[in-house]
């Protein structure tokens, strides 16, 4: 009976939410989404770091999402400790590229990206005004990708006895490759930046999926046979993934 009354009265209003967070002297934004699906809390950090993004049931009351940052303080000043202050791409600053830090030079004018080594060490020539410098290392990161990786998918799908449908390159915010039902592989351009058995521990990953769509044990087996890396690689991505995914090139 006290169920029924309370369920017919009005509900007070609530105080809103923040619209950012203090998280280890970094102001981000709070981005809450209330999800007719959701079935429970859950947080997570925009790849470029600059908001926690919570999802939430809708019958959950502010009070409950504020309760939940605050539990999960710890774990979102530890996860943004993994993001650079700084992450968008401009001239003179360093760019990682097959796991090496490059700084970024820049000339105006016309001219093909290149890479070389300079007296304070490998340099990474881009042609452009100064708010394109972003995009010309996109540019570069992603004709890297198509040079590199899809040789090495076709000839690891080989061995496994499996046909490539068709290679995308895309700028995912989670995932770093997919292989869907039909064969087609799906690959971030950003693991360009990271050192170059990674990249083979990722183009081997989904190349394994083509044989195994799940993470199974045979999927397991067959992914350390075409990569005998599987476990360094996994746990470098772990580890640095993050801040790759940080870095913003607009």
């Amino acid at each position: 009976m006290f169920a029924a009354l309370k369920a017919r009265l009005p509900r007070l209003a609530e105080p809103p939410l923040p619209e950012a967070l203090r998280v280890a002297g970094r102001d981000i934004a709070l981005e809450i989404t209330r999800n007719p699906r959701a079935r429970r809390l859950t947080l997570r950090i925009a790849r470029d770091g600059k908001a926690a993004r919570v999802t939430a049931p809708p019958n959950v009351r502010n009070a409950e999402v504020s309760a939940f940052l605050a539990r999960h303080m710890g774990w979102l000043e530890t996860k943004l400790a993994a993001y650079p202050d700084k992450p968008v791409l401009r001239e003179r600053v360093k760019v990682p590229l097959a796991g090496v830090p490059h700084r970024i030079i820049r000339h105006g004018g016309r001219g093909v990206t290149a890479r070389t080594t300079g007296d304070d060490g490998p340099e990474l020539h881009v042609f452009c005004l100064p708010d394109a410098v972003g995009r010309r290392v996109a540019d570069h990161l992603k004709r890297e990708a198509r040079r590199v990786i899809e040789p090495m998918a076709l000839a690891l799908a080989e061995r496994t006895g499996r046909k490539v449908k068709a290679i995308r390159y895309k700028d995912t915010a989670s995932r770093w490759g997919s292989c869907a039902s039909d064969g087609t592989l799906a690959f971030s351009w950003r693991i360009m930046m990271a050192p170059p058995k990674v990249i083979a521990y990722l183009v081997a990953h989904e190349v394994a999926h083509l044989s195994e769509m799940n993470h199974g044990p045979r999927f397991w087996a067959l992914c350390h046979a075409l990569c005998p890396d599987t476990d360094e690689c996994r746990a470098w991505l772990k580890r640095n993934g993050a801040k790759l995914q940080a870095i913003g090139f607009e």
